[in-house]
């Protein structure tokens, strides 16, 4: 008896269906990957952002304040604003160091750059009657009027008025060139407890200016000079009050060079 043959099963034609569904599911695999990671670190991103601030003195609000740290807070501190008093040549003599190296000599530009810092400040503050600047052949020439910066007979500095000879200070601070600090007064005679004469009080004005700049901006003692001129170099004519007034002041002179030796 002939054996019965078996039907030939017919073609599957749609079997591309399946590699073609395999491919999908892997490429959705892959991209959901790449979204996942994406967004973690977007997380640590944040995260860290988040941190940094907090380290730094920043306060965080909302949600951010519950994400988590990253950089640890508790070793760190807000970082401190550089006061004058703090870098005094007594309190470290590496700081007195490093800005003595970082000065630069200034040159006639620079004066012109220093000036017109200074009359911004002025403007700034309303005090173009108290200071007066100007360039000359010596140097930068600041004067700080009597008035301003001074009560009659006395040489200490008025404080509603540190803050303007701060901005001076900061202005100058950065050249190295010699700095000589010149008091001068009008022809009225002195002669109290405190002063002699018209040329105590000047030295004692100088130098009360020299001893600022030195232990709150770090001015080189041996690069600043104090000189005391009593009456004896008037600027105005000392028989009007006005002449009198214009020479009751205190000259801070960046040097053009130290031959110069503050000398007109």
């Amino acid at each position: 008896m002939a054996r019965k043959q078996k039907h030939e099963k017919e073609a599957n034609h749609e079997r591309w269906l399946v590699s073609y569904a395999d491919f999908i599911t892997l490429l959705f695999a892959v991209f959901v990957c790449l979204y996942a990671m994406s967004q973690a670190d977007q997380r640590k991103v944040e995260s860290l952002v988040a941190s940094m601030r907090e380290s730094f003195g920043h306060v965080k609000t909302g949600a951010s304040s519950e994400k988590v740290n990253l950089v640890e807070s508790t070793d760190l501190r807000k970082i401190p604003s550089i006061k004058p008093e703090t870098l005094s040549p007594g309190k470290g003599g590496e700081d007195v160091k490093v800005m003595k190296r970082s000065r630069s000599r200034a040159e006639a530009k620079d004066f012109q750059q220093a000036k017109a810092i200074i009359d911004a400040a002025l403007k700034t503050y309303g005090a173009q009657d108290k200071v007066s600047v100007q360039v000359t052949k010596r140097g930068l020439v600041v004067s700080l009027k009597e008035a301003g910066f001074f009560d009659s007979g006395s040489a200490d500095v008025k404080n509603n008025s540190l803050q303007l000879l701060e901005s001076v200070a900061k202005a100058l601070g950065q050249f190295s060139n010699p700095v000589r600090i010149e008091g001068h007064t009008d022809n009225m005679p002195i002669n109290s407890h405190a002063f002699k004469s018209n040329w105590e009080l000047s030295t004692s004005r100088a130098t009360n200016i020299v001893h600022y700049l030195v232990e709150n901006y770090q001015f080189l003692p041996e690069n600043i000079s104090a000189v005391g001129c009593g009456e004896f170099r008037p600027i105005a004519d000392n028989s009007t009050e006005e002449g009198r007034r214009k020479n009751r002041r205190v000259d801070i002179v960046l040097l053009f060079k130290e031959s110069d030796g503050g000398e007109t």
